[in-house]
């Protein structure tokens, strides 16, 4: 069990944002270790070539080992105030390589031994030797985030507006103790601290510090804590992963009602552009969720002069709503 405490400052100072970086690195520690997102499917080949990068393998040589959690804080920096997506990147890069020596050697040291229970590897080692550390790792997050992440990123947006949304109605009907003790199933609200049921153990002191609750689309289902000195507490959307398939299709790559709403209007051959005026989604949006619908094989496609159609196959069919 781990117990987060907090003071009146704290609550007063709780607001809602998001990490690009967290997403950043959430899809690398899947693209890393071979794995499989649990809605997202696989993170394809963009992420694989970017791993070939000497500034992302560097950031994945920060993926802990199995049965470790820690990740150092200073990659994921906490959200600034910035709405818009770009601008939070580019000021939680900036924070990135920004970062001093003395948090650079903490968290890549004691505190990797004491959680990993072995030191960093060598790459990362030499790296905090030579001084190009915050550097190359900034340059890693934005290299990973151009090549797998900023196309989709509309997509992983909707979820999280939408997660927002609903926690911020929470706040209002019912007040702060609502919504934290909804906010995840394994965290708790006592009045004067956050408790996470967890198999670490540990009391951390959050007193007179922000506190931003991050709906995070690609750790999800993890409820992921940081801090006390950038705190965060990355929640998984609720709405994720309930648009489960029947028939064990692989849909992981889409959710809610984007599936159903585009398997309805592929009765005929249709454009992405076309799809977009018709549902009201963006052109990249649409495009995300046919590519993933396209590989599970639930639509084919083909070019008609300037144009790729796109057609439900008979088997999806089956998977609209009755």
């Amino acid at each position: 069990m781990i117990t987060l405490r907090v003071d009146a400052d704290t609550v007063a100072r709780v607001r809602f944002s998001f990490s690009p970086a967290n997403e950043v690195m959430s899809w690398l520690k899947i693209a890393a270790t071979g794995r499989r997102h649990p809605v997202f499917g696989d993170p394809g080949p963009s992420a694989r070539s970017a791993l070939t990068h000497p500034d992302v393998a560097l950031l994945a040589g920060l993926i802990p080992p199995s049965g470790a959690t820690y990740v150092p804080d200073f990659v994921t920096p906490q959200p600034g105030r910035a709405t818009r997506p770009a601008e939070l990147l580019d000021e939680q890069i900036a924070a990135v390589e920004a970062t001093g020596q003395d948090v650079l050697e903490f968290q890549l040291g004691e505190a990797i031994d004491l959680t990993w229970g072995r030191c960093a590897p060598v790459p990362i080692r030499r790296a905090l030797e030579s001084g190009t550390m915050p550097k190359r790792l900034a340059s890693g997050l934005f290299r990973l985030w151009t090549h797998s992440l900023a196309e989709v990123w509309p997509t992983l947006q909707s979820v999280i507006d939408q997660d927002i949304a609903a926690r911020v109605t929470t706040l209002r009907t019912h007040g702060l103790a609502r919504l934290l003790n909804t906010a995840h199933p394994k965290l708790t609200w006592t009045g004067g601290a956050i408790v996470l049921d967890s198999a670490f153990t540990g009391e951390h002191d959050f007193s007179g510090r922000d506190l931003v609750l991050a709906p995070s689309v690609l750790s999800w289902p993890d409820l992921l804590v940081q801090g006390p000195d950038d705190a965060v507490l990355y929640l998984p959307p609720h709405q994720v992963g309930t648009g489960s398939p029947r028939h064990g299709r692989d849909l992981g790559a889409v959710i809610g009602d984007a599936r159903a709403l585009l398997l309805a209007e592929l009765e005929q051959a249709r454009s992405t552009t076309d799809l977009a005026r018709r549902l009201g989604y963006t052109p990249g949006t649409i495009s995300y969720h046919l590519s993933a619908m396209h590989r599970v094989g639930l639509v084919t496609k083909h070019r008609d002069g300037r144009y790729v159609l796109y057609k439900r196959t008979p088997q999806s069919c089956a998977l609209l709503p009755d």
